[in-house]
């Protein structure tokens, strides 16, 4: 090549890198693309068939007995569509399952897609996503044109989120093009009847107007977390094929408010595996509890702690304890332990003895005293506070937030939502809301110093006897506490409003 590069004249080297230069270039670049696109995940909907091995029915789905009567009037229009047509009904184009994770929305399509006689395809929103602009459209162009070819069909797209967010906000534009050529395949020139579409998301408020309109998504179905019926309902679920010795399902339902049928499905995996661990042949309600501790409160560490460190902790969960006791509001505590679980050096569990969707101003205080009382425990026997309180601290904040914020349960009308018309907070407002948290916090912190500088002896039993057993179940606390009368029920100032709240308070205090 060098020889030949020195044979050259000065006109024909440059005639020869004009030509060949660029040959090679667009080479390069024909050879990369070919190579970006033979490593590309080819990503196909996965088909269930009317005939597939799926064993999900509606048997195997409980607790949501709203979200499943929905589904099964679609299942029974694909099935027997002229009932319906000869009043002039049709069957909804999309229904949108959403709420929070682990309540079984992916388990109810699995449920429609062995129940109905319709073809059933599932992707992935996050399939449809690419860095490559139109590729995204491209399949779901291809997913809607398969379902309809063998419609009736089916179709579900999980986590709608990833795909159906607010248009705006994608600076590459891949997003925005998807989910605009989503909108057409339900509801366009194109569409058919005998084409449903189910989504799933965790994400109501972040999809697109748009795409929940009546015509797309015609109908929006929380499934929420089970009631006690349909705790009890899921807990036979994924037991009926567990052996049994003398377990209560109707006492460990009422014990879980708040979890979601993924919880329970653990819990109850969780009780099998301490039974074959402990080289037992059924699973007892022993098992039981001590799966509900470790979803609940976490996994046994081995950390070890000086004496000190576990007085603290003994006096801190205590102190939890104390004011729990003490609060008739409060949920009862069910065990203390000062034995370190996941992140925290020792855990007060607290659990319902019923349902509860609403709560006073007052109930909310009273609960914010309970995280309090800890520290408030470490600065009456030790005279200084340690960082052990950092969670409970951090719950706090975020009670005195939605409810000077979101309950108007302030001091006055200053902490009412004033700013729902969108737009910006001056200041002052903003630094009249943070006084309010203060005080809501200081009240709160009040009233936790009242009860246990009241009850010093009840304090040291409790964590006397925590240091010397580190455990303390709900008969040993009923012996401790026994003769001591709760205070009468404390009016506070301000607004008495129930707050109705879509997520239950976090459960149980653990430092």
């Amino acid at each position: 090549m060098a020889l030949l590069l020195i044979a050259l004249t000065y006109e024909e080297f440059e005639s020869w890198v004009t030509i060949w230069v660029p040959i090679l270039f667009m080479g390069l670049i024909v050879f990369f693309l070919w190579r970006m696109i033979k490593v590309m995940p080819k990503t196909k909907p996965q088909q269930i068939k009317p005939e597939s091995s799926i064993s999900i029915g509606w048997d195997d789905v409980a607790g949501t007995d709203e979200a499943r009567h929905e589904l099964q009037e679609v299942v029974e229009f694909l099935r027997d569509p002229r009932r319906f047509q000869a009043l002039g009904a049709r069957v909804p184009k999309g229904i949108l399952l959403h709420g929070p994770p682990g309540t079984g929305k992916t388990l109810l399509a699995k449920a429609v897609a062995h129940e109905s006689g319709a073809n059933f395809f599932s992707q992935s929103a996050a399939a449809f996503v690419e860095q490559f602009v139109g590729l995204g459209a491209a399949r779901i162009r291809r997913l809607f044109a398969i379902a309809r070819k063998h419609a009736p069909a089916i179709i579900f797209i999980d986590e709608l989120d990833a795909v159906g967010g607010r248009r705006g906000s994608d600076i590459s534009g891949e997003k925005d093009q998807t989910l605009n050529q989503l909108l057409v395949e339900m509801d366009g020139f194109g569409t058919t009847d005998d084409v449903v579409v189910i989504a799933a998301s965790n994400l109501l408020e972040k999809l697109d107007p748009a795409l929940l309109r009546p015509g797309r998504l015609d109908r929006q179905i929380f499934v929420s977390p089970p009631d006690v019926k349909g705790r009890e309902g899921i807990l036979r679920v994924h037991t009926r094929d567990k052996p049994l010795h003398d377990v209560d399902l109707a006492v460990i339902a009422q014990q879980t408010s708040g979890l979601t049928g993924a919880d329970l499905a653990n819990i109850c995996n969780e009780a099998a595996i301490r039974a074959a661990r402990r080289g037992g042949t059924s699973i007892s309600m022993a098992d039981f509890d001590a799966g509900l501790e470790r979803v609940v409160a976490g996994m046994q560490s081995r950390r070890k702690l000086n004496d000190h460190e576990r007085q603290v902790v003994a006096y801190h969960e205590a102190g939890h304890a104390l004011c729990a006791e003490l609060l008739p509001t409060v949920d009862r505590v069910h065990k203390i332990s000062i034995v370190p679980r996941g992140r925290a050096l020792g855990y007060t569990l607290n659990l319902p003895a019923e349902d509860r969707y609403l709560k006073t101003r007052q109930e909310l205080i009273d609960y914010m005293s309970v995280l309090l009382g800890g520290r408030v425990a470490e600065q009456i026997v030790f005279g200084s506070i340690t960082t052990g309180a950092a969670d409970d601290l951090f719950k706090v904040a975020e009670i005195t937030r939605s409810m000077v914020h979101e309950y108007a349960m302030g001091t006055g009308l200053s902490s009412s939502r004033m700013d729902v018309g969108g737009g910006e907070l001056s200041d002052m407002t903003r630094r009249v809301r943070d006084q309010e948290q203060r005080d809501l916090a200081d009240e709160a912190y009040r009233a936790a110093y009242a009860l246990i500088d009241a009850h010093r002896d009840k304090l040291r039993e409790l964590a006397e006897t925590l240091l010397r057993d580190e455990v303390l179940d709900r008969a040993e606390i009923d012996r401790i506490m026994e003769g001591v009368q709760p205070p009468r029920p404390r009016t506070s100032p301000g607004l008495r409003v129930a707050a109705a709240s879509d997520q239950p308070l976090p459960e149980p205090s653990g430092d």
